[in-house]
């Protein structure tokens, strides 16, 4: 008995998503609620289960693809036994002619048939750097290869990145003597639906919200000096590390319960107020970056925001984070220097009202009491929506953070 499988319900105003990868392929035996596919939505991408346990059938939509919620992507023969390769083959929609810049990866580079289930950025990973996807074991979800673990095998393997066949170019390259020899080579890549809405999202936050920063810095000495003397019998009691962001969290919702307009947000002609703390915490992922939210941050301790931190983090790496993780939000953190920022101007996640920017830690001459002394300083930045928050309420939240941060016995006593 044939079963159809349809796009599932994808959260709150979200009615369609793009088919990002197929799964499986006609023929392929499938368990119940194992995933066959993976759709792409505005927020994240969500994988699509079966319903029973068969055997794969028709495909009725491509890769790149757009499907409305509801819609029939495939059926699924119940009990059905496994099609022969060569039957699987004859009954897979033929794959699209690659692109005029597409490169062409040298034979040696060449994906086994377990690469037909990788994304198209371990896809593109794998070709790049000449690597096996069957002898590299995958940290992803259900054991899957992520970028990070092409990387990973690449860095082991001691190998420069195979160089690609020349591709067929649509223009002629520039005849004139002070021309380079070697070819140059331009790649189209489509962008996903996750790249097109932070596209839109960005650009209509800057069209909308009257956008300014206030910056300060801060003297990171008793937040180190705190992780290193407690670390050990925190990871033990906790089975979690004690990192910055726990900090920057508690510290935060001291400026928020004290100025309220910074975890508010308009609503047409209304201001909404918030009596609660919910933290969206900038992540990265292959598809670029999500906001996964901590909630109820005013009522946790500091293990409990680590390890829901630590947790959005994983699960943005190997893509299972779900369209609930992502919802809500008052206030989001940005930590840009992990990556080794120094100072930025961070961009409000409507409809929220501000973000709080991280930055790296470095080593600088300050003045104390009247001498200069060397202290680990970071410069934080406060974005905001000026059509809410006024300066000197923009200014006096982070004056609140900052203090809070220099001082973290505040955050014990709520000062």
């Amino acid at each position: 008995m044939a079963h159809e499988i349809k796009v599932p319900v994808l959260g709150e105003s979200v009615t369609e998503g793009t088919i990002g990868e197929w799964l499986k392929q006609p023929g392929d035996r499938v368990e119940v609620d194992e995933p066959i596919a993976s759709l792409e939505t505005d927020k994240v991408a969500i994988e699509v289960p079966s319903p029973v346990a068969g055997v794969i059938g028709e495909l009725k939509a491509a890769v790149g693809d757009t499907v409305e919620v509801g819609a029939v992507i495939a059926t699924v023969e119940e009990g059905g036994a496994a099609a022969s390769p060569a039957a699987s083959a004859a009954s897979t929609p033929p794959a699209p002619a690659p692109a005029a810049s597409e490169e062409k990866a040298p034979d040696s580079a060449a994906p086994s048939d377990a690469a037909q289930t990788l994304s198209p950025a371990v896809r593109r990973a794998v070709l790049e750097h000449g690597i096996d996807p069957s002898a590299v074991k995958g940290t992803g979800k259900d054991g899957r290869l992520t970028k990070e673990d092409v990387l990973a095998a690449a860095k082991a393997k001691g190998d420069e990145p195979a160089a690609p066949a020349p591709a067929p170019s649509t223009a002629p390259a520039p005849s004139s003597s002070g021309a380079s020899s070697g070819e140059r080579k331009v790649e189209r890549v489509k962008m996903t639906r996750m790249r097109q809405t932070i596209a839109k999202r960005l650009k209509s936050a800057q069209d909308t919200a009257a956008l300014l920063t206030t910056f300060n810095d801060v003297d990171m000495t008793a937040v180190i000096e705190a992780r290193e003397k407690y670390k050990e019998l925190f990871a033990k009691k906790h089975d979690i590390k004690l990192g910055f962001m726990g900090f920057f969290a508690k510290a935060a919702t001291l400026a928020l319960k004290d100025v309220p307009s910074v975890n508010a947000q308009i609503d047409g002609e209304e201001i909404v107020y918030h009596d609660y703390v919910d933290i969206s915490v900038a992540v990265s992922a292959p598809g670029g970056l999500v906001v996964p939210v901590v909630r109820d941050v005013d009522r946790k301790g500091f293990a409990q925001i680590e390890k829901d931190i630590a947790d959005f983090g994983k699960r943005a790496k190997d893509g299972s984070l779900t369209m609930a993780d992502m919802t809500g939000g008052t206030f989001t953190i940005s930590n840009g220097g992990v990556f080794g920022s120094l100072m930025s101007t961070p961009i409000i996640n409507p409809p929220q009202s501000a973000v709080l920017g991280l930055h790296r830690i470095e080593d600088r001459v300050v003045v104390v009491d009247g001498e200069m002394v060397i202290r680990p300083m970071m410069y934080i930045a406060l974005s905001y929506d000026h059509r809410l928050i006024d300066g000197r309420e923009a200014v006096t939240a982070l004056k609140i953070i900052k203090d809070a941060i220099e001082d973290p016995t505040r955050m014990l006593i709520d000062l």
